[in-house]
């Protein structure tokens, strides 16, 4: 589980990283102090202000991103993952199959989950 957290996180991290890197600064220097920032209980409306390449607070900025906008952008990136691991087990079984391997992974007793509410 903490390997899924981390992964996710590094995702997270994308966006202030390409805005430090498009916007011509130190881009470790701008994570650390962003980070710094974040942790410090200083809040965490502080983001990498694109123009200038600086730390910058997103609220006197005016940039606003709502947090049902995250949770959205999340659960869909989740539900395509979980859709795609889905995928690739059934190809497999498939090719499994054409070899001449024998059944697929999923046994007599195994009931298809596909669209129940294990899938949010």
């Amino acid at each position: 589980m903490y390997s899924v957290i981390v992964l996710v996180a590094s995702a997270f991290e994308v966006i202030p990283r390409t805005l430090a890197q498009n916007s011509g600064t130190d881009v470790v220097r701008r994570l650390t102090e962003l980070r710094e920032r974040h942790a410090g209980g200083k809040g965490t409306s502080f983001g990498i202000d694109g123009n200038t390449g600086k730390i910058a607070d997103m609220r006197d900025c005016n940039i606003w991103d709502p947090a049902a906008v995250k949770k959205q952008a999340t659960k869909s990136a989740i539900e395509v993952s979980c859709m795609l691991l889905r995928i690739d087990d059934i190809v497999s079984g498939i090719k499994k199959e054409k070899r001449g391997a024998g059944p697929s992974r999923m046994d007599e007793g195994d009931v298809e989950t596909f669209g129940d509410t294990r899938d949010g």
